[in-house]
């Protein structure tokens, strides 16, 4: 039986091809609402008070094929503008 990923749950794994500073340093996957996303995180530093304080910044984007575009096309029915 193949693993599935539960609504709402995720999992990182530390990025052990990162050869680059940009390159994320951990990477998985999460399902939101039904759709399945890359999940991109990176660990940096921040100074509050004084103290330097760590947290993670992340990124979602969907797998293929997991969102339609909401974009509608700019002209939408052109037929009834057209007089003849």
């Amino acid at each position: 039986m193949a693993y599935e990923t539960k609504e709402l749950t995720g999992a990182l794994f530390k990025n052990d091809q990162k050869e680059d500073e940009t390159h994320a340093d951990f990477n998985g996957s999460a399902k939101i609402g039904g759709v399945e996303y890359w999940v991109n995180a990176w660990t940096k530093t921040y100074k509050k008070d004084g103290v330097e304080r760590k947290y993670f910044s992340l990124s979602f984007r969907p797998k293929i094929g997991q969102v339609k575009s909401p974009v509608k096309p700019a002209v939408a029915d052109m037929d009834s503008d057209i007089p003849w």
